[in-house]
C-alpha cells in the first residue's frame, strides 16, 4: 500500500470517527481536470463540496451559501485567487482559505502576503498537501453537539 493512500484512509477514518458535521467546501479552479481530482479527494475524504471554475461565480456562490473552507487556484479568468481571497476576507474574515498556485515561488506567494491560510505549490507534494491542511483547518472546528449542554443552577455550582 502506497504511503498516500494509507495516508488518505487514514485521514478518512480519523474525520469517520470525529463527532461533526461533514464541512462544506468551495473548491475553485478554471482547470477542470484539477478541479475534478481535488473534489473527488476530498469527497472521499467525507466532505461536502461545491466547485466554480472562476473567481467572480465562487465569490457569488460564497455570498449565497456559507462554507467552513475555499480552495482556491491563484490564476484565474475574470478574478485571481488573490482578489477572491480579498472579497471573502471582507465579508467573512474568520473564512478558512487555502490557495493553490504554481506559482507560489515565482510570484514569492505565501501566507502573509495572499491572506490566506496555507499556501499549497501545485506539485508532486501537492495532493498529500491538501490533504493535510484541510484537515488540520478544519480541526478546528466546533464539534456538533447532540444536545444542548446542561444549565448549571446555583445548587450545581455549588456542587462543583
Amino acid at each position: 500500500m502506497t504511503t498516500l493512500l494509507r495516508f488518505t484512509l487514514e485521514m478518512k477514518q480519523r474525520h469517520d470517527a470525529q463527532p461533526f458535521e461533514p464541512a462544506k467546501i468551495l473548491l475553485v479552479d478554471d482547470n477542470s481536470d484539477g478541479l475534478i481530482a481535488r473534489r473527488a479527494l476530498l469527497q472521499e475524504l467525507g466532505y461536502r463540496v461545491q466547485t466554480a471554475q472562476d473567481g467572480a461565480s465562487a465569490y457569488e456562490l460564497f455570498s449565497q451559501d456559507q462554507f467552513a473552507l475555499v480552495v482556491t487556484d491563484h490564476k484565474m479568468p475574470r478574478m485571481t485567487g488573490l482578489e477572491l481571497i480579498q472579497k471573502i476576507r471582507s465579508q467573512a474574515p474568520d473564512t478558512l482559505i487555502i490557495l493553490v498556485s504554481g506559482f507560489v515561488d515565482a510570484l514569492g506567494l505565501t501566507e502573509q502576503s495572499t491572506g490566506a491560510d496555507v499556501v499549497i505549490s501545485k506539485s508532486a507534494g501537492e495532493v498529500s498537501a491538501l490533504m493535510r491542511s484541510v484537515v488540520r483547518l478544519l480541526s478546528r472546528r466546533v464539534p456538533r453537539k447532540s444536545s444542548p449542554p446542561p444549565r448549571l443552577t446555583s445548587r450545581s455550582r455549588a456542587l462543583h
